[in-house]
């Protein structure tokens, strides 16, 4: 099996990895660079549970090739808070009771990221749209929603 090396910017941060032609992006994060916290759920594109910002897009990182994410910049659940302080989704999700055993709370935190950057007023359905491809078991999503309409309030009040 060949290998590449690839420069990757993760989280801020210049990473170069040498990785197998066919290690997927989920792996790479997961064995090569000890991120944990991008889940593997389903491996399939499925659940949502390894979602990751890809140059700013949220996409399934279970479904990428390492060696297409060359020069490109990821931003996993580990990027959301900087320098100790949580993310406005983070602190959300927890105050409303979002998150359960927790499983898919990375992807959902990652996809409701991408929501807020690019509609920082989204309704009600605009939310439950960007949420489609994450699958939660334990919460029945009610929560997950008031945590995303609670942190575009706040994003609107600190503007």
């Amino acid at each position: 099996m060949s290998t590449h090396k690839i420069n990757v910017k993760i989280n801020g941060g210049l990473e170069q990895v040498e990785v197998p032609s066919n290690m997927t992006l989920l792996s790479m994060l997961r064995e090569k660079l000890a991120m944990t916290g991008t889940k593997n759920g389903c491996a399939a594109g499925e659940c949502g549970a390894c979602t990751i910002l890809l140059n700013g897009e949220p996409v399934n990182s279970c479904m990428v090739l390492a060696v297409e994410a060359d020069g490109a910049e990821l931003v996993t659940v580990e990027g959301l808070a900087h320098e100790g302080e949580l993310e406005v989704i983070q602190k959300t999700i927890i105050d409303k009771g979002g998150v359960q055993c927790g499983f898919c709370t990375p992807g959902v935190l990652i996809s409701a990221k991408a929501l807020l950057t690019r509609n920082p007023n989204p309704s009600e359905a605009d939310i439950r749209e960007a949420l489609v491809g994450n699958l939660c078991r334990c919460t029945g999503y009610v929560r997950i929603v008031e945590a995303v309409q609670a942190a575009a309030e706040q994003q609107k009040g600190a503007a």
